[in-house]
């Protein structure tokens, strides 16, 4: 018999985070306990990002608590009773992978989290004025970072493209990858025209240029694209094995982007690369806001993928408030401090 209890968080960005979506200065995340008979417990976060998340509504925190309440019976069928709140349906899930573990928070045994290998991240870039971008372009750089995440869509398209030049006036693609992620901000007349405009710029990518639900537009776009794309926000609410199958094969993106916390946990993100992979699709994953309790879950699972592409696994350090942890960075590379001890995110 299981118990289960949660705590809230409000998460502090050190920096405002600007999306298309507006400036984000804090965003909530729930921290839940599922405890056995013999006093063993595993945690688990539900993250929301507001505005994106399925869950982000006023019956979340109502729903967490039945789900405590009544944690067997959610529990063992969690991919179902769940559905519609993928970020507690994989808050559970992290949960129980953490309570079946032999050490706390170690949830798949690897080189990574016996400290041997480390995790190749790219250095996300928040919206903001040029002046401000470029600054923070230039700190990720002096860290060590060989790949940015651009947000564009946010401020002036000709300025984003002038911090762009700026930006390949002193590195070359050779020296720097650049991704964009749109976040949907472009109208589906103008997506084509952006894109080419970007193109010169040698991007290695473009996330969801135009807004989710437009598939026939989202397609076409993928194949006069100048700019591979990638799925974003296209995934988010699609649950069915066949659905997702039926949106990759009509859509055919160059790539897709894997959050476990608005997909509905590693199950759920292992139906899309199985399916991705049959299609030759490539796949990268990224956190979305979690503090480094969802964070190191994320990136225990995706080493185990072999995936060689560059992860999006740098936002660690965006909170004031986040629970210290064996996560930490050395340039472009996440690493785990078998040695190091976690906080307690209940304290």
């Amino acid at each position: 018999m299981l118990k289960a209890s949660f705590v809230k968080r409000e998460l502090i960005f050190k920096e405002a985070g600007g999306t298309s979506r507006g400036v984000l200065h804090t965003k909530p995340s729930w921290f839940i306990k599922v405890s056995d008979a013999y006093g063993n417990f595993g945690i688990g976060e539900c993250s929301i990002i507001p505005g994106l998340s399925i869950d982000d509504n006023s019956n979340l925190e109502r729903k967490i608590k039945d789900v405590c309440l009544n944690i067997d019976d959610y529990a063992a069928n969690l991919h179902e009773t769940l559905i519609n709140y993928p970020a507690l349906r994989f808050a559970i899930e992290m949960a129980l992978l953490d309570l079946s573990g032999k050490k706390h928070l170690q949830l798949f045994n690897s080189k990574f989290v016996d400290g041997n290998d480390s995790i190749i991240i790219n250095g996300l870039i928040w919206m903001g004025e040029p002046d401000e971008m470029l600054r923070r372009i230039n700190e990720k750089l002096q860290s060590g970072f060989k790949c940015l995440k651009l947000k564009v869509g946010a401020i002036d398209f000709d300025k984003e493209l002038q911090l762009l030049e700026l930006i390949r006036n002193k590195y070359t693609a050779d020296d720097l990858e650049i991704r964009v992620d749109a976040n949907g901000a472009f109208a589906v007349d103008e997506a084509e025209r952006k894109l080419h405009d970007l193109s010169r710029f040698k991007i290695h990518s473009i996330e969801q240029p135009i807004k989710a639900g437009q598939i026939n537009d989202m397609r076409k776009l993928c194949e006069v694209s100048s700019i591979p794309v990638a799925l974003d926000e296209e995934l988010i609410g699609i649950n069915e094995y066949e659905t997702k199958k039926e949106l990759l094969e009509s859509i055919r993106p160059q790539y897709i982007i894997l959050k476990p916390s608005l997909l509905g946990g590693f199950k759920a993100s292992d139906e899309w690369i199985q399916l991705a992979e049959e299609l030759n699709i490539e796949w990268w994953a990224t956190s979305a806001l979690e503090a480094n309790v969802g964070l190191n879950a994320i990136a225990q699972w995706v080493y185990t993928k072999n995936n060689t592409l560059r992860q999006g696994l740098g936002t660690g350090q965006v909170f004031t408030n986040n629970i210290d942890s064996p996560l930490y960075l050395s340039g472009e590379k996440l690493f785990y401090d078998p040695h190091a001890n976690w906080a307690n995110p209940f304290q």
